[in-house]
């Protein structure tokens, strides 16, 4: 199991500290990131959390999933690599409206 975790639904009030701290009482905590906004500066409203080891990620999901924080059910659980893109909107032939 990985002991990365995807934590989304955060209240935009949290920053890494917050983050990190939350998760420091199921262990060690290797790194914690809330993503923000490249343009505006503001969270996006997820983040990712490392763990230490694979048993700590699995008490850390099991105790937070699911967790009221500021009035908001955040979601806990191992973090998927991201999709590869297709380039478009739902694919099709982009080459077919001739010579631009």
């Amino acid at each position: 199991m990985s002991t990365k975790l995807y934590v989304g639904n955060l209240p935009y009030s949290i920053d890494d500290a917050i983050l990190r701290n939350n998760f420091t009482e199921f262990g060690g905590v290797t790194s914690a990131k809330v993503m923000m906004d490249r343009d505006t500066g503001r969270s996006k409203g997820f983040g990712f959390v490392e763990m230490s080891t694979s048993e700590q990620a699995e008490a850390a999901i099991q105790s937070l999933n699911g967790m009221s924080v500021d009035g908001r059910s955040i979601v806990v659980n191992i973090s998927r690599p991201k999709e590869p893109s297709t380039g478009g909107y739902g694919g099709g032939d982009r080459g077919s409206r001739g010579g631009y």
